[in-house]
């Protein structure tokens, strides 16, 4: 597989949506799979924070990356309801829709936006250097769940929303100003 940061998130998105698929059409193995798929999605979403919409942000996409980060957040929230629902609960099932609507949104915008313009502002020796940085934070968050995050990580993800004064936040304060630029 290409090292390019381009070709591995593609290929990250392809299995969401293989995860997806499955999970809506095999309501028995929603219980076995559902940690599966939020634990990859949780890792791509923070490598991407960490690595890849910097970048990005230092070649001209900022408005872009506001706007991923924005989805980003809408889908750790979507996502910690889908984790805390019992696979067997009816409520799980219309979690698990808007969490496959809000994150296929996100990933045809990132497709069509993000990432082109990312092919096309970044060298490809530099989108290799990002695709092995892309990978290993994807690695370090490997078997994490959407509520498992720092305060730093979440600085990251202000920065990338371009929320300001973050560092003077606490926590908490943090997590629900974030919360409240989800886009929904």
């Amino acid at each position: 597989m290409s090292e390019d940061v381009v070709d591995l998130i593609l290929h990250d998105h392809r299995e969401l949506e293989r995860l997806f698929d499955e999970l809506l059409t095999n309501p028995e193995r929603r219980a076995t799979l559902t940690p599966v798929m939020t634990t990859l999605l949780t890792a791509h979403s923070r490598a991407e924070e960490a690595e890849v919409y910097p970048a990005a942000r230092e070649a001209g996409a900022q408005d872009d990356v506001e706007h991923s980060q924005k989805e980003h957040l809408e889908a750790d929230q979507l996502a910690r309801r889908v984790a805390a629902t019992d696979p067997d609960d009816p409520a799980f099932a219309d979690a698990l829709r808007e969490l496959v609507d809000a994150v296929k949104h996100h990933v045809e915008e990132e497709e069509t936006t993000v990432l082109p313009g990312i092919r096309e502002r970044i060298d490809e020796a530099r989108r290799a250097e990002l695709g092995e940085a892309f990978l290993a934070a994807r690695e370090q968050h490997l078997g994490e769940q959407p509520a498992d995050i720092t305060k730093a990580e979440l600085e990251q993800q202000a920065a990338n929303a371009g929320v300001g004064g973050a560092s003077s936040m606490s926590k908490d304060e943090l997590s629900d100003t974030l919360e409240e630029q989800a886009e929904s």
